[in-house]
């Protein structure tokens, strides 16, 4: 848990929230901060497996997945390839074109032009490419004077993405089966503080849609986890203009290491479906191993 990502602290605190449910079910465990010693510290350790509860950069995009495979430690989720795939924005929506899976225009773009033009018609987002849990998103609505404003420690280059209106849902997959539809319902947009702070934000589980909707949600997040390559547990993003009924449905991107807070959605999704989260915790260890 932790690493050196934007999203640490969400990071720590899935970590401590599994290493107590853990507990519960009798396991051994040891919380690891991944620092650059990580590699000394799982050979100290000798861990039986590693749950991995790092969020962001180098825990959730292929980096630490190909270090425990170099050791061969069996860990959960993703593998390398998978995990890379789905950090990386762009490329996963192209995974997903390919397949059939609804998405939305998008563009890389250097960040210093975004700045000093739309480089889509607006309404547009403006995101890294390769971050989570709303680090660093612009959105550009129609009444906007002109185009954002990047902070300086934006990357050189973004994803620019058209804006998909519609209520926010997202389906969680564990192995091969798909869970449930969470509608997330907020006072303005689903960013970072909407998202881990309580009372951020309010779930609806299951969703309140038409049994169409929470079906096409369960197959698309089923079909985005299998073309990916995922393992373990992912969780599918998606916008529904209710007003186009299934074809307002666009799937946004898979996150491959679900948030494990008191507010996540994925826990919540499990325990509609009476899967407790110290139940959840011990599948994801049981489940771990290498991609060899």
């Amino acid at each position: 848990m932790g690493g050196p990502s934007a999203e640490r602290e969400v990071s720590i605190s899935s970590g401590r929230a599994c290493a107590a449910a853990l507990r519960e079910r009798d396991y051994k465990v040891v919380e690891v901060d991944a620092g650059r010693d990580l590699c000394a510290v799982l050979v100290d350790l000798k861990p039986d497996a590693v749950l991995n509860c790092l969020h962001g950069r180098w825990g959730e995009d292929g980096v630490v997945q190909g270090l425990l495979e170099w050791m061969h430690i069996p860990y959960s989720h993703s593998g390398v390839l998978a995990s890379a795939l789905a950090m990386d924005k762009q490329r996963s929506k192209e995974v997903f074109r390919s397949a059939g899976l609804p998405i939305v225009e998008s563009v890389i773009a250097p960040s210093d032009e975004v700045r000093s033009r739309h480089v889509l018609p607006p309404p547009y987002v403006v995101k890294p490419n390769n971050e989570g849990s709303s680090v660093g998103v612009y959105l550009v609505g129609l009444d906007n004077s002109g185009p954002p404003q990047l902070d300086a420690d934006m990357p050189e280059h973004v994803m620019v993405e058209a804006f998909a209106p519609g209520r926010e849902l997202t389906t969680t997959v564990i192995g091969q089966r798909a869970l449930a539809v969470t509608d997330i319902l907020t006072t303005g947009w689903y960013d970072y503080d909407a998202k881990y702070k309580l009372g951020g934000s309010t779930h609806v589980v299951p969703a309140d849609v038409p049994s169409e909707i929470t079906e096409l949600c369960l197959s698309y997040a089923l079909r985005a986890h299998n073309v990916l390559g995922c393992r373990g547990v992912s969780r599918t993003d998606f916008r529904w203009d209710e007003s186009q009924g299934a074809e307002g449905l666009i799937l946004l991107e898979t996150n491959t290491q679900p948030g494990m807070t008191a507010t996540s959605l994925t826990p919540e999704q499990a325990q509609a479906v009476g899967i407790s989260f110290p139940e959840l915790c011990a599948w994801m260890v049981e489940d771990a191993s290498c991609s060899r």
